[in-house]
C-alpha cells in the first residue's frame, strides 16, 4: 500500500488457500493495546491460511487420486482420444466429497473451535480498543466544555 494510507489493504485471492490476504495497517501512534489487537488479527490470518492451503492441497490430490481410480476401474484413461480430461459424473463424485469431509472431520472440528477462540479474542480486544478511544474523546469533549 502507499505511504499515504490509513487502512487495511485487501489483497486477491491467495492460489493456495483461496483467501484474500490482508495487509494491516499500523498508526503511528499505535497503542499496545492496539498493538496487541493487530498481532492478534495477523495470527488469525496466518493460521487461516496455513490450514485452508493445507486442507485445498490435500483435497485436491486425492481428488485426482480418486479420480484416477474410478477411471482405472472402468478401464479408462485419465485423458479421452480427444485429448480431454476424462470426468466422472455428479454421483460418482458425490462419493468423494462425502468420504473426504467424513475423513476430515475432525479437522474440521478443530479448525472451528480454533477459529471461534481466536475471534472472541480479537472481539474482545476490538471491544477494548473501542472503549479506550471512547474514554479519550469524552476527556478531550469535558476538557473542551470547561475552558
Amino acid at each position: 500500500p502507499p505511504a499515504h494510507s490509513h487502512s487495511d489493504w485487501i489483497g486477491p485471492p491467495d492460489k493456495h488457500s483461496n483467501l484474500r490476504p490482508i495487509i494491516f495497517y499500523v498508526p503511528p501512534e499505535e497503542s499496545a493495546l492496539e498493538r496487541r489487537l493487530r498481532e492478534a488479527r495477523q495470527e488469525a490470518q496466518a493460521s487461516n491460511q496455513r490450514f485452508w492451503a493445507r486442507h485445498n492441497r490435500a483435497f485436491r490430490q486425492e481428488k485426482e487420486e480418486f479420480i484416477y481410480s474410478r477411471l482405472k476401474a472402468k478401464g479408462l484413461e485419465m485423458r479421452d482420444e480427444s485429448g480431454q480430461k476424462a470426468t466422472l459424473n455428479a454421483e460418482e463424485m458425490a462419493d468423494f466429497y462425502k468420504d473426504f469431509l467424513s475423513k476430515n472431520l475432525k479437522k474440521h472440528l478443530q479448525y472451528n473451535r480454533d477459529w471461534y477462540k481466536r475471534n472472541f479474542r480479537i472481539t474482545f480486544l476490538m471491544g477494548q480498543v473501542a472503549l479506550v478511544k471512547a474514554l479519550r474523546w469524552l476527556r478531550r469533549r469535558k476538557k473542551n466544555v470547561e475552558q
